[in-house]
């Protein structure tokens, strides 16, 4: 079943990239007590990810942070390496959590998962965005070929 406006964001846990090396990050963590902008991308360093999808968020921190957004997280099944690699590749700095679902569990939980292995990409997750506030999705965007819906202007009313 697919989450969807209204839900509380399950458990699960992601790991990211820190100048300490690679950390966990629960859900409760992210989501929890803050207003988060939370997007997926069906892959790191893919076209439509790399060059309209991330940026538009970076682009835009300032206006989404101006909505009331505490935190922007992008995930992705991908493993941490290659998540934290594509931060630096696109210059997120602390601006973007990158959070890798290297197995794709979480998006799974969520029911946002794409099955691309007739490309040879195996199972990855939908292009899609949320705006969660203290753990409960309040708006969900799910790309249907327009990754625009699911853009930093979109997701955060920035247009």
């Amino acid at each position: 079943m697919t989450i969807k406006q209204g839900d509380t964001m399950p458990a699960g846990t992601f790991k990211t990239m820190t100048a300490e090396g690679v950390k966990e990050i629960t859900a409760d963590e992210l989501f929890k007590g803050k207003t988060v902008a939370f997007f997926s991308v069906p892959g790191a360093f893919t076209p439509t990810c790399s060059n309209q999808h991330l940026p538009s968020y970076v682009k835009n921190y300032d206006k989404v942070r101006a909505q009331g957004i505490d935190t922007i997280a992008c995930t992705a099944v991908n493993d941490v390496f290659v998540m934290g690699a594509w931060g630096k590749d696109q210059g997120v700095g602390d601006k973007v959590k990158m959070l890798a679902d290297g197995s794709g569990d979480y998006v799974t939980k969520l029911g946002l998962e794409l099955d691309l292995r007739d490309k040879g990409l195996g199972v990855r997750g939908k292009r899609f965005s949320m705006i969660v506030k203290d753990g409960v999705v309040q708006k969900l965007n799910i790309d249907d070929g327009k990754y625009e819906l699911t853009g930093a202007e979109a997701t955060c009313g920035l247009n």
